[in-house]
């Protein structure tokens, strides 16, 4: 059963960036420094259709290869 209490907590909105939620010293923030991941474009370029539905970036992908 929902209280009064309950519905004031949900309609409550709150604000956050990206930047608030990683850490100055994340990996990703020390990657993005080091690395400049664009030469990535022109490798794939061939490998990703013009028409139809978008794919995941692949910059997404090579990071995701370097978190893990």
């Amino acid at each position: 059963m929902l209280s009064k209490h309950d519905t004031i907590q949900r309609d409550q909105l709150e604000m956050i960036t990206l930047d608030q939620l990683v850490q100055a010293n994340h990996l990703v923030r020390k990657m993005e420094a080091a690395i400049d991941f664009s030469f990535i474009y022109d490798l794939v370029e061939d490998m990703y259709s013009e028409i139809g539905r978008t794919s995941i970036d692949p910059v997404i992908l090579v990071k995701l290869t370097f978190i893990q």
